[in-house]
């Protein structure tokens, strides 16, 4: 939503998004792989992404509006659960989305292994372990723990937050002191 936001206000952003499954990286070892568990056991988010790379099959503009109303859905309203398709499917019709097409295509086991590479790559290779996390073209990357920010502060936090993490990766973390987390942020 804060990416949607800094765009907004102006910003120039051009983002690739990559599946990151919480479950999987919280995965015992010896347990089964997130992707490969019946319907029933993956978990909170598996279906979500799927949904996204089926949404991404109709277009980057219907992915993009299926992707922000799933985050407010999620984060900033209802607070929906994005383990069954209903609500997903529900929200690809508001959006525009053939929500038909959608749903034949979160069956498509295609979809689960794009999910699982993208995954294995985030882990694997980059060192992802939470979202958000940036991985900048010249390799640099951070997560960040934060809330969205105000409307008329969106573009330029981004801006700033680019310009620490992506140049200089001599700052290994940047951490407030907790509880609370942040002091009167919200």
């Amino acid at each position: 939503m804060w990416l949607h936001k800094a765009a907004a206000d102006g910003a120039e952003i051009d983002v690739t998004w990559r599946a990151f499954v919480l479950d999987e990286i919280n995965r015992k070892e010896g347990e089964t792989p997130t992707w490969e568990k019946p319907e029933d056991e993956r978990g909170r988010s598996l279906l979500s992404l799927v949904a996204g790379k089926a949404a991404l099959r109709q277009g980057r503009e219907a992915f993009d509006r299926f992707h922000l109303a799933v985050l407010i859905a999620r984060h900033d309203g209802e607070r929906i659960r994005l383990d069954r398709p209903e609500p997903l499917l529900k929200i690809a019709t508001e959006v525009g989305l053939d929500a038909d097409r959608l749903e034949r295509d979160l069956s498509d086991p295609a979809l689960m292994a794009e999910v699982a590479a993208d995954h294995k790559e985030a882990s694997g290779t980059h060192g992802v372990f939470g979202t958000p996390t940036f991985l900048f073209e010249n390799g640099q990357s951070a997560f960040v723990k934060t809330f969205v920010p105000p409307d008329d502060e969106a573009a330029d936090a981004l801006k700033h937050l680019f310009g620490l993490m992506s140049e200089r990766s001599y700052i290994g973390e940047v951490k407030r002191p907790q509880p609370p987390w942040p002091k009167g942020a919200v």
